[in-house]
């Protein structure tokens, strides 16, 4: 099943649009971890199984692992996601964008090495780089669009025949680049107005959001501005306040707990 397929799936079946962020911190992890030399898999492995019901995908961050030197525990994490929540899509979040032939190897390595379902790319060097991932055609490609960080605008409000260039690479990816029907689009929850006006250019393509949670972003005024007529549309990103919910031996139940809260709030706006 390709990854917008799943994705949609999830979206109906668990009436979920809760995507769940992992980014390990191991001097955020409970006490019990401290010795723990596999603690990085094994806390996000109970993150992932707490929360899963109430997921539509689950987003590691690859620099969390990488810089940790886990990326061993990275790829035993996407398996287990893939053999106990199978249907559930892994997003590898690398926002990867390079030349061509770097381009392919970035691919191989999100979907062969760590098998995941969707990547996030960075289109700042034009097509050809992203081109290895568009041609993967039942894996996603979520390009980032308008992102949710303060200095976004520094590039992306740039005024490019007369549109801002964020607008410009809407109209890109949802008209040009999707001939696979395999993209997806980064808005960030912290612009509301722009979520609605992206929406406008791109139809239907799913938007990853993120910026809710830990970063401010207002549930209420992304559901409202940027689902699509059927209520879905959205894969809703947050990892800090769910996976950090407690910092104590009921840190997995705080998690299950703080995923199907935003399940509700964002299910009651849509």
């Amino acid at each position: 099943m390709s990854f917008i397929a799943a994705l949609r799936q999830r979206w109906q079946q668990a009436d979920t649009l809760v995507c769940v962020g992992l980014d390990p911190e191991p001097a955020r992890f409970p006490a019990r971890f401290a010795d723990d030399a596999d603690a990085v898999f094994a806390f996000c492995r109970d993150i992932v199984d707490a929360t899963a019901e109430y997921a539509c995908a689950f987003k590691p961050q690859i620099a969390h692992f990488a810089a940790l030197g886990a990326e061993h525990a990275l790829t035993r994490l996407i398996a287990h996601i893939h053999a106990a929540h199978p249907g559930i899509p892994v997003i590898l979040d690398s926002k990867r964008g390079d030349i061509g032939s770097t381009a392919q190897h970035y691919a191989a390595e999100a979907f062969d090495r760590y098998r995941a379902d969707a990547v996030t790319v960075n289109p700042y060097l034009g097509r050809d780089s992203v081109q290895p991932f568009l041609d993967r055609a039942d894996k996603g490609v979520i390009v980032l669009c308008r992102t949710s960080n303060p200095g976004a605008g520094d590039l992306q409000d740039l005024l490019v025949h007369g549109r801002p260039l964020y607008q410009q690479v809407a109209q890109k990816v949802a008209h040009e680049w999707n001939a696979h029907g395999n993209c997806a689009l980064v808005v960030g929850a912290t612009w509301p107005e722009q979520l609605r006006e992206v929406r406008g250019i791109a139809g239907d393509l799913p938007f990853l959001v993120p910026g809710v949670g830990a970063q401010g972003g207002d549930v209420e005024a992304v559901v409202r501005n940027a689902r699509t007529a059927d209520g879905t549309g959205l894969i809703v990103s947050s990892s800090r306040a769910i996976l950090y919910a407690s910092s104590g031996d009921d840190f997995a139940d705080a998690a299950r707990e703080a995923a199907r809260a935003l399940r509700e709030t964002i299910n009651r706006y849509r």
